[in-house]
């Protein structure tokens, strides 16, 4: 049900999940063309809506923390039982990774981390449960996005920095760093981020979660619940 608190309520996942959100004015601009300047950071919220509800609906995760210095979707993702933290750093997605990241291990050393896109609303717990079962046998280890330039995904065993290189042609760089790129088929919803119009329609025929399936049919027309 939409507004519900997602959290597993079995959290015994040893996952924690840091989700980046820059603030919604500027999120998601290579969408104007088919959502236009209203729609459009109404959607990049949905997105994380339902990216951090399969998130926090996953087996495998202890706990989702969302670095973002916006107050509107900082409280709607901690309604959803998400921790929010200040984007204090202010430098950009990589810094902002490595800020949750500092915050998550300041208080568990030992904690398995993974970096997950906030567009990914087409997200399904079991696809995330697979992709995280996975991570756990490498020191590090990451997910291609759908195009097969950029990353969606990537994860640290305990003890082991991120060392996030995410924006642009993240994959290459993430394969040089060493980490091991995940290849498992079966894991659309996990690769499907959504940057264009072109990825939002793949989005919705893999079928998105409710946030963004409301608030695409919905357009402008209807306030944010």
């Amino acid at each position: 049900m939409e507004g519900e608190n997602a959290t597993n309520t079995d959290p015994a996942g040893p996952w924690t999940l840091v989700v980046p959100l820059k603030p919604l004015a500027r999120a998601k601009s290579r969408l104007a063309p088919v959502a236009g300047a209203a729609l459009r950071p109404r959607l990049a919220l949905a997105f994380a809506r339902d990216t951090v509800t399969a998130a926090l609906s996953c087996r495998a995760v202890r706990d989702v923390v969302v670095v973002t210095d916006d107050t509107e979707a900082g409280a709607a993702l901690a309604a959803l039982g998400a921790r929010v933290v200040p984007d204090e750093p202010d430098s950009g997605l990589n810094a902002a990774l490595a800020h949750g990241e500092r915050t998550v291990r300041a208080e568990r050393p030992g904690a398995a981390l993974a970096a997950l896109n906030a567009d990914l609303p087409a997200l399904r717990p079991a696809e995330l449960a697979r992709v995280l079962d996975y991570s756990a046998e490498f020191p590090r280890a990451f997910v291609t996005d759908a195009a097969g330039i950029g990353t969606t995904f990537l994860s640290a065993a305990p003890g082991v920095e991120l060392r996030p290189a995410f924006g642009g042609p993240s994959r290459a760089r993430h394969l040089d760093s060493g980490a091991v790129e995940i290849v498992l088929a079966g894991i659309d919803s996990v690769r499907q981020d959504v940057d264009t119009g072109d990825d939002l329609r793949a989005a919705l025929a893999l079928g998105v979660g409710p946030h963004t399936a409301g608030r695409w049919a919905a357009g402008v027309s209807s306030p944010d619940r």
